[in-house]
């Protein structure tokens, strides 16, 4: 597989996260390059993990996760995403917008990359692959956008915090329904 094959793969996965980033960015008062760096590390290193352990499980793993797939991701995004919304309409006293929980970040981090799990299993059914290099080439374009997402969630959020939250959370909450109804097949695949 080329190089800019599994480039636009990773561009196409990472998507989710880009989005969960730009909502993770609206919600700093102040951008944190640490805590951005965590978050893209977070979204990046799942996007690269689940390909290659989708193709460490290779095509018989696929008939357990396809089944339930989408159900987790959906749950998991609407549930952040209605707590994003919730808290937008709490008191700014008693809510702290720049709150930083590693749990709620592996959270989105594992429902932004369920669908990269069936990308490696995708993977292991093909002969010209090099997965340490592919999942390399889609973490870094994760991180990278992730990274970016961040910085231009923050930007936008400074000046319409709680709009942004609310739009944050509604964002969450249609790529949790996006999810399903692909999985479902109601909708198709988009990238």
């Amino acid at each position: 597989m080329s190089f800019l094959s599994v480039f636009l793969i990773g561009i196409g996965l990472s998507m989710d996260a880009f989005a969960v980033a730009v909502c993770k960015g609206l919600g700093m008062r102040k951008i944190s390059y640490r805590k951005t760096f965590l978050i893209s590390l977070f979204f990046g290193g799942f996007q690269a993990m689940m390909p290659f352990i989708g193709w460490l499980a290779g095509i018989n793993f696929q008939k357990y996760i396809s089944g339930f797939d989408h159900w987790i991701a959906f749950i998991l995004l609407a549930f952040i995403g209605g707590k994003m919304i919730y808290e937008a309409f709490k008191d700014d006293d008693d809510i702290d917008s720049d709150d930083f929980r590693i749990s709620e970040l592996l959270i989105l981090s594992v429902a932004t990359s369920i669908d990269a799990l069936a990308v490696g299993i995708a993977f292991a059914m093909l002969n010209d692959i090099n997965i340490l290099v592919s999942t390399l080439i889609i973490g870094v374009t994760t991180f990278v956008l992730s990274f970016g997402g961040v910085l231009a969630g923050n930007k936008f959020g400074s000046v319409y915090k709680n709009k942004a939250e609310v739009a944050g959370g509604i964002i969450l909450i249609i790529l949790g329904v996006k999810i399903l109804l692909e999985h479902l097949e109601i909708i198709k695949t988009v990238l």
